[in-house]
Parts: C-alpha cells; sequence; structure tokens
C-alpha cells in the first residue's frame, strides 16, 4: 500500500466561507436564518467570555456558567480549542458557501468564521499543534476536487470511508503539506498536549485500527489490532493515556456485516464504546457498556475522567447528550439535558471552559451551532 510522508508543498485557492456537518450530527444542509446578532464582545480572550451571557443552561446542567453561542447558521462542529484558549477550528458547512465541510478557525469570543482549508473535497477532524504555529486536519482533495457522495443509505445508517489525507498548514490556511498518505482512509488525527506525538485512525492495516506517528509523520507505530472499528482517539492532557471510541463484532453475523460493509468503504457506527489506553496501546480499558453509541471522548485536564456524548437514554434515537465518567469506568454524570443532540466536547487546557456542538436553539432541524460555557467543577 502506498504510503506518503513526503512534505511537498501544494497550492491551494480559497474561496468563501463553508458549513461543517458533525459525525453523528451530519444531517441535512437546509439555509437557516440566524436565531440573533451575535453580540459577543470583540476581545478575543477567553477571560473576557464571563462579561455577557447569551443563552441560559438548561434545567440539570449546573456545570455550565455564561453559556455563549458562537455560531449560528449551518452546520458547525468538532470545534477544538488552541493551546492559549484563544482560537477554535472546525468543520463547517452551509447551504450557497461549499458542498461539504471544510475547515474554519473562530476566536472564543465569536465573530465571523475564517476559511484554513482549500475549499475542495471533503476535511475532517482539525487540530492545532500545540505551539499554535500549523494547524493538521484532513481531506479528501488530492483524490478528487469534487464533493465526494454521500453514502448509499439503503444498508442502513453508515459512514463513508473516504479517501483522506492528513495534511497540516500554517494557521491561515497557507503552506499546506501532506502529512501522511494512503490509498484509503487515514483520519481523525489529534496532537499530544506535548506535542510529541499525534494519533489517528487509518485503514493502511486492513482494518480500522489506530496509530501514531511523529509529528513529521514518520515512525508510524500500530496501536489497536482488534477486529472492528477504532477512532475518534484523543490524548490525555500528559500524553499518557489515549481515549477512543471502538466497536468490536460480537457475532458472526456482526463481523459479516462488518467486512462487507469494510471492503465497500463504510462503517455501521450504531453501538460505539469508550475506551482508554496507554501512549504505546498496552493496557486497554472498557469505560461503557451499555448498548447505545457513546463517541467522541475527551480527557477532562485532571486527566481521571473523560467527557463523551451518548445516546444511552434512547439508543435508537440522536437525542444525544454529554456525560462525564472516571476512567476506570465509575462515578457516570449527566452533563447536558437537553432532547436534542449535544456532542464533541472539549477543555481548555485549563480546565476553565468547555466548547461542544449542539442543535439546541436552532434555527431548522439539523441546525448544529458551537457553544461555549465556562465549566464549575465542583457544582453541588
Amino acid at each position: 500500500m502506498n504510503v506518503n510522508h513526503t512534505t511537498t508543498a501544494i497550492a491551494v485557492s480559497r474561496c468563501g466561507i463553508v458549513l461543517l456537518f458533525g459525525g453523528l450530527a451530519a444531517a441535512c444542509i437546509d439555509q437557516g436564518t440566524p436565531l440573533e446578532e451575535n453580540t459577543l464582545e470583540s476581545n478575543p480572550s477567553i477571560e473576557s467570555l464571563s462579561s455577557s451571557v447569551i443563552r441560559v443552561p438548561l434545567p440539570g446542567e449546573t456545570h455550565f456558567a455564561n453559556l455563549k453561542q458562537l455560531t449560528f447558521e449551518g452546520e458547525n462542529a468538532e470545534a477544538y480549542f488552541s493551546s492559549d484558549g484563544e482560537q477554535l477550528i472546525f468543520q463547517r458547512r452551509h447551504q450557497g458557501e461549499y458542498d461539504c465541510d471544510q475547515i474554519f478557525t473562530i476566536s472564543v469570543a465569536g465573530g465571523q468564521p475564517t476559511l484554513v482549508s482549500t475549499g475542495l473535497g471533503r476535511t475532517t477532524c482539525a487540530y492545532f499543534f500545540p505551539d499554535t504555529e500549523r494547524i493538521l486536519y484532513s481531506s479528501t482533495h488530492l483524490a478528487s476536487e469534487e464533493c465526494p457522495p454521500p453514502p448509499d443509505f439503503r444498508q442502513g445508517y453508515v459512514w463513508a470511508l473516504y479517501n483522506f489525507d492528513i495534511f497540516t498548514a500554517a494557521p491561515d490556511g497557507s503552506d499546506i503539506q501532506i502529512l501522511f498518505q494512503t490509498s484509503g482512509y487515514d483520519g481523525e488525527a489529534t496532537i499530544a498536549p506535548d506535542g510529541s506525538q499525534i494519533v489517528f485512525t487509518s485503514t493502511i492495516g486492513g482494518d480500522l485500527d489506530i496509530y501514531s506517528m511523529d509529528p513529521d509523520g514518520q515512525n508510524v507505530r500500530q496501536l489497536t489490532d482488534e477486529i472492528g472499528y477504532d477512532g475518534g482517539a484523543f490524548y490525555s492532557p500528559d500524553a499518557s493515556k489515549i481515549v477512543y471510541r471502538a466497536r468490536y463484532p460480537e457475532s458472526e453475523d456482526e463481523l459479516a456485516d462488518y467486512q462487507r460493509l469494510l471492503t465497500d468503504n463504510l462503517v455501521r457506527p450504531g453501538v460505539l464504546d469508550i475506551y482508554v489506553m496507554d501512549a504505546d496501546g498496552s493496557n486497554k480499558q472498557r469505560l461503557t457498556d451499555n448498548g447505545a453509541a457513546n463517541f467522541a471522548p475527551f480527557f477532562h485536564p485532571s486527566g481521571e475522567k473523560v467527557i463523551f456524548a451518548s445516546n444511552v437514554h434512547d439508543p435508537d434515537s440522536r437525542n444525544f447528550d454529554l456525560f462525564l465518567i472516571n476512567i476506570d469506568g465509575t462515578g457516570l454524570e449527566q452533563i447536558t439535558f437537553s432532547e436534542e443532540f449535544e456532542s464533541f466536547p472539549m477543555f481548555t487546557p485549563d480546565g476553565g471552559h468547555l466548547v461542544f456542538a449542539s442543535n439546541r436553539n436552532g434555527s431548522h432541524d439539523g441546525n448544529t451551532n458551537l457553544f461555549i460555557a465556562e465549566w464549575i467543577e465542583d457544582s453541588r
């Protein structure tokens, strides 16, 4: 299988603004109208977030204060902080801009998103390097500049494994370089807080497994090898552990279905569980076992807990809430209490704020926006 770790520069054209989707949140792309004027202050510092609340947390959301909505139209999701907590990088899709998800940055104070991907193909899973001098994301634009078609839902609810490659670029989207490329799926890449390693999911070995590599794309190491879907990995604050989602077939019929779909570059994400392992792939531990779709895990700044999204209250629905759990699988606590979709949580490194994507206050069905809240650690 062809693996390219070169850093060949690629010329990019940039056009307009874009909208995103968000994993299980991916839905309609009807044009929406803004809910209201964005009255967030112009000061981009994280400290300014306490000065003007524009949304009230729902009953039971006692960990939230000063909840703010940052986006107001389209499908916005998978937002991740820069190390200084002043910027977010995320996926966005909006009718009339681009047909597929593209990567944008936005100040935590709000304002207009800035396109930083090429505007070509489909993009996913963007992240800041710790020094904020580079960004990381996956894109299909080398395979085709066109937006790839959606998966065939006649086979049920499935995710498409597009021909993503992993790229780095300057924070403004210039100087784009190939970091990792194969003939299959290479995505879901994130970076250790100390910048020492990148973790990602790839089909390079014939299955959906998690790998790590150096920041320059060298020294690729396979971390998971059980048949099934391993993905959505993030490092702990001290880079000693990795949290991820996974589903391993539990019957011959499920295994046959998984392998058949994988041949067609598809995966069925109906049931997913949260796992933690050491950064070298050892000491794997399952945190959830509830028959639901548990995904989008991220470490609490203490490194002793994980926040994630789940539809555990109704596994057949799109009603996802955020939950917090200890890394030994105990102490499950519900964080959000919406009757809609909430996912993709991430803490600032100091634990002072949480960003997440939600359908709450949406202008139309499937309208997914970014929210940021001051995190109250002891909510009692």
